[in-house]
């Protein structure tokens, strides 16, 4: 009968110096892909929508993924706080720019009449 050699298999992710995850040799988040799994997406449309991944990383992360779920539920929420407090930010900084559209659409008027 033949043997079947069973090997550990490395999960393909990476950490930046950011503390961002990102899957395989891609620049693809993890967030991204756990997102569509949790939506429905299967391995295969999810390397469908990020072309960059493999497969097989794709099976292996969501595996770890499955198997680790209470930490990468904890980095989920690290990555969802920190999305949020950069919107508010952003919100923040536009906020002083209200009057912006009202002075585009007058100079637009303006030209147009010229």
């Amino acid at each position: 009968m033949p043997t079947l050699t069973i090997e550990p298999v490395a999960v393909p992710l990476r950490q930046d110096t950011e503390g961002v995850v990102r899957v395989g040799d891609s620049r693809v988040l993890l967030e991204l892909v756990v997102r569509a799994f949790r939506r429905g997406a299967t391995p295969e449309s999810i390397v469908q929508s990020y072309e960059t991944l493999k497969l097989a990383d794709v099976y292996t992360v969501l595996a770890y993924c499955l198997t680790h779920q209470e930490q990468v539920d904890a980095y989920m929420r690290r990555c969802d706080d920190e999305s949020d407090e950069l919107r508010r930010r952003i919100e923040a900084a536009q906020s002083t720019r209200s009057d912006l559209r009202e002075r585009l659409m007058q100079r637009a008027k303006a030209m147009a009449s010229a």
